[in-house]
């Protein structure tokens, strides 16, 4: 079960960005390792957590907080997702029977699945990030490697989650992984990782996300 994507466009084999075109964000490629440090949300965390597993209709999110689980490392798992608008699946019905498959109780377990955007996926699970803060477990954001905005809008809108803690995946697009290497070279990918680095950086600007600095491998506010 994959996104959907535009095909990839093939790098040159003397240049990890040869014959790019950078024109749609005016960026060089000088900037590349810049942007991508910038919207890349690892930073797992030391010890158990709540796992917030934003919506989407990708399969490695369950395989790696199962994975977690088992380990002793994920008491609490909130996943989300309303009503894919690709393959109409419920996101966080199919998040949470892919858990279960891999062995996680359902106990474990809590579910939002009325959301339709990232806003919408945190707005609609405050009742359980208020849990897992009673329960004195970090948040984890389990999202796409370059999904920047969940970071944000979790610390914008659930200010008692933070410091926050990201565990990440690289997402598949037309059959192709988009890596923190391969961005650049995939329609796609660069589509998607600009936007999260142009509209993030807006965002913080103009006041509507929080401003976050990495601290001690965490994400905290950066008080101005």
């Amino acid at each position: 079960m994959t996104d959907q994507g535009e095909a990839p466009v093939p790098g040159g084999a003397a240049s990890a960005y040869a014959g790019i075109d950078f024109s749609v964000a005016d960026i060089s490629p000088e900037q590349v390792p810049q942007i991508t440090a910038f919207v890349d949300i690892e930073a797992p965390p030391i010890g158990p957590a709540a796992y917030f597993v934003f919506g989407t209709n990708q399969t490695l999110p369950a395989d790696i907080v199962a994975d977690r689980h088992q380990q002793g490392l994920a008491p609490l798992i909130i996943v989300t997702g309303g009503i894919n608008r690709h393959s109409g699946i419920v996101e966080g019905h199919v998040l949470r029977d892919l858990l279960i498959e891999r062995g996680v109780p359902e106990d474990a377990i809590r579910v939002e699945a009325e959301s339709a955007d990232t806003w919408q996926n945190v707005h609609n699970s405050a009742a359980f990030l208020d849990e897992a803060v009673q329960l004195g477990l970090p948040v984890t954001a389990v999202s796409k490697w370059y999904h920047r905005r969940a970071i944000q809008i979790l610390a914008t809108v659930h200010p008692k989650a933070a410091p926050l803690h990201g565990l990440s995946y690289e997402p598949v697009y037309s059959g192709v992984p988009i890596t923190r290497d391969n961005w650049p070279e995939h329609a796609d990918g660069r589509r998607r990782v600009i936007r999260e680095w142009q509209e993030t950086r807006r965002r913080i600007t103009d006041g509507s996300f929080v401003s976050l600095q990495r601290v001690d491998g965490a994400f905290a506010a950066r008080w101005r």
